[in-house]
């Protein structure tokens, strides 16, 4: 165990996960059980993360969590998300750190924060990773990373990943697990279309709720749909059968804003730009005679697009061409298939609305591993358990 005078820091950063099977709806909201199963894919850190550095004392007389160089006030899912973390280090014989000394934690996003593009998830998979670390936690780490957000167990695996509802009324049997790993797909790239980056006016969380309580589409959904889907899914990614998984891809997630249209009150996520989009994909599938891009949208109005590499300049191309109005439309990974724009024959036949603007930019990447740890140098917390940003702000 640390002594009193030596603050163990341990910095990490984990991935977005997007769910090409979607998670939505808990069978116990306190514990974070789902109603079904869920399959997602892993996206590269090196375009979007969050980091975190946590570390312990004595000598702290409370808790603390800054978030985006913000102090955040106690919120339930990290105390129960800490707790359940605790509650693990107290079972080992000799944990790192005591799990009855205060924390300090320190995370920011390099995206938009509770816009949609699945924050949560990367911010507590990486939460509970460098926990875990700083107390000496091993084994499956998915459990402990569902109790703060429920797609958060499906950050802690790189790659493809599934979680698994279970059944047991204790949610022991609630795990996620990798499917493959991201270099299974190597040709698979990912363009996120960025419609609104401000935080959505229906917390997921709430969403689901209302959901469960309100829709019928979604206990049919549930109980007789997903189960063949996941299936078939999981069959799609191991041939890297494209088509499958494009046209499962795009199911699940029209069926996913179908419920939330059938929830009383509606809980209404896509904008126009995310319906033309939709449209734009599906038109250059018909034209092209097969499945070139398939698009999915959690609960907000960014399309995620998965295609090959050989069709992102072709794609973006046409985005750029109906939704930009800026010349730093593309971020991330550079692809030497990018262009400045769609060509007439690529235009030819398409019927989409022009909204320049409706998209803010795109971010391209690809599937990625999960969670790293960092050197010292990437503390974000300084020897002391303090922010280093407000040391910035101070000199």
């Amino acid at each position: 165990m640390a002594g009193k005078d030596e603050l163990a820091l341990v910095t990490c950063t984990a991935p977005v996960n997007i769910a090409v099977i979607k998670y939505w709806g808990k069978r116990d909201e306190k514990l974070i059980l789902p109603i079904n199963d869920s399959v997602s894919v892993t996206l590269s850190s090196e375009q979007m993360h969050a980091k975190t550095t946590v570390t312990a004392s004595p000598d702290f007389d409370e808790d603390k969590i800054w978030l985006n160089r913000e102090l955040q006030a106690e919120s339930s899912r990290f105390s129960n998300c800490l707790a359940q973390v605790r509650s693990k280090a107290k079972l080992l014989e000799n944990a790192k750190v005591s799990p009855t000394w205060k924390v300090r934690i320190c995370s920011e996003n390099n995206f938009p924060t509770a816009a949609g593009l699945a924050s949560s998830a990367a911010g507590y998979a990486c939460l509970v990773t460098a926990l875990c670390k700083l107390y000496g936690i091993s084994g499956d780490i998915s459990s402990l990373a569902r109790q703060g957000s429920g797609s958060a167990c499906r950050s802690v695996f790189g790659g493809f990943v599934q979680w698994q509802m279970g059944c047991r009324d204790d949610g022991e049997d609630s795990l996620a697990i990798q499917l493959h790993p991201a270099s299974h797909w190597p040709q698979l790239r990912v363009i996120i279309c960025v419609a609104n980056d401000c935080r959505k006016k229906t917390p997921s969380s709430v969403g689901m709720k209302t959901s469960v309580e309100t829709s019928p589409l979604l206990k049919y959904r549930a109980e007789h749909l997903v189960p063949q889907r996941t299936k078939q899914m999981i069959d799609a990614i191991q041939e890297r059968d494209f088509s499958k998984f494009a046209e499962l891809t795009m199911k699940d997630s029209n069926q996913l804003h179908a419920v939330c249209l059938d929830t009383y009150p509606p809980c209404v996520y896509m904008n126009q730009t995310s319906h033309q989009v939709s449209s734009l994909i599906h038109q250059i599938n018909n034209k092209s005679g097969g499945f070139v891009a398939a698009y999915t949208f959690d609960a907000g109005p960014n399309a995620c697009v998965f295609l090959m590499e050989k069709d992102v300049g072709r794609v973006v191309g046409l985005l750029r061409h109906f939704f930009s109005d800026t010349e730093e439309f593309v971020r991330g990974e550079k692809s030497e298939e990018t262009r400045p724009t769609a060509t007439d024959d690529e235009l030819s036949g398409l019927s989409v609305e022009k909204i320049p603007g409706g998209l803010k930019y795109l971010i391209l990447t690809r599937p990625g591993e999960g969670p790293a740890y960092l050197g010292e140098e990437e503390h974000l917390l300084d020897d002391a358990g303090q922010p280093k940003f407000l040391n910035d702000l101070n000199n």
